[in-house]
């Protein structure tokens, strides 16, 4: 009786822990993945939740997203601008981790923008440092969150129409460059704080061009820093352009030449634009498509050319001269 009775238990105790498994495993398939599996399209505009009121006064954040060369996105952040002074203004390249997430960087630090279908998320990659968020926003707001994409056209009687905005600082040394289009104009404005006898406070007309991006270094390790400013020709070419300063010894800032590529016989064999600029170490760095007789601007055929260039002492100014040309 009592073999029965243990058999009898024995089996029960199997019977309640294979339910229980079961149960577990259930639990498991059931908790909600925010795990993207498809691949998304992130081109386009997103907007805060706020948006949809907008009619009723309400203040609203909007971040565009387009595609530059090299598979980059361009992401901009504005704020409505028709009612008060803008509250946040941020402007990044980003760069492809993987089909859903692209990242930055923000001095030194890791800012991801996280794509699905429906939205657009931007946070800093380590907790820790979401306070640099908060720097391109006013009255303690922050561009970190979540933002939906919008199908249809932003609403541009109330954004605000900085097309670039960026703060940069090296060698006790500060940039602010702007660009704003206004009444069918686009201009540039560069400005400095730091600097000992004169600041800088300038504003270029650039029709026909938008800024891409902005770097800054000590090219000649002089002590001093310089300022690259990056546009990009309007319309299908893309044709790149450099704006260069040098600060003189940090007590005044003057332009930098640089001979625009078309102009330069030494590299400008096969160039139809589609042009990338960056700062590589102590040089400037450009790479573009070469084209061959025949190449329609959407299809080059001749591989690509790399050109470095080095900052060197001009008769009256600095100019960038070539360094290094390769192609492959």
């Amino acid at each position: 009786m009592k073999n029965t009775f243990n058999k009898f238990y024995l089996i029960l105790m199997v019977f309640f822990l294979s339910i229980g498994c079961k149960n577990e495993a259930k639990k498991i398939e059931d908790v909600p993945t925010t795990e993207v599996t498809e691949t998304t399209t992130p081109m386009g505009n997103y907007v805060s939740e706020d948006y949809s009121k907008r009619s009723e006064g309400y203040d609203w954040i909007a971040v565009s997203v387009a595609e530059t060369e090299n598979h980059q996105l361009n992401i901009s952040v504005r704020s409505r601008g028709d009612k008060k002074e803008p509250t946040c203004t941020f402007d990044a390249v980003a760069k492809k981790v993987d089909d859903n997430t692209y990242q930055t960087q923000i001095n030194g630090k890791t800012i991801l923008f996280k794509f699905t279908p429906t939205q657009i998320r931007i946070t800093a990659e380590n907790e820790q440092d979401e306070g640099l968020l908060y720097f391109y926003c006013s009255g303690g707001a922050s561009i970190a969150g979540s933002y939906l994409k919008l199908n249809e056209p932003l609403d541009q009687s109330q954004i605000d129409n900085t097309k670039f905005s960026k703060v940069l600082n090296l060698q006790d040394v500060g940039f602010n460059i702007s660009s704003i289009e206004k009444d069918g104009k686009n201009t540039l404005t560069i400005f400095t704080f730091g600097l000992k006898e004169r600041e800088y406070n300038e504003t270029f007309n650039i029709e026909g061009e938008e800024v891409i991006n902005a770097e800054v270094e000590d090219l000649d390790s002089d002590g001093s820093p310089e300022l690259f400013v990056y546009t990009q020709s309007l319309g299908s070419g893309s044709y790149g352009k450099v704006y260069a300063f040098s600060a003189n010894n940090k007590k005044s800032m003057s332009e930098v030449y640089f001979q625009p590529t078309a102009e330069n016989s030494e590299i400008n064999e096969g160039y139809m634009g589609h042009d990338e600029f960056s700062l590589v170490e102590n040089t400037l760095g450009q790479r573009f498509p070469i084209y061959k007789p025949g190449d329609t601007n959407a299809e080059p055929t001749g591989g690509t050319r790399q050109v470095s260039y080095r900052l060197v002492e001009g008769e009256a100014l600095k100019k960038l001269e070539i360094d290094q040309i390769t192609d492959y």
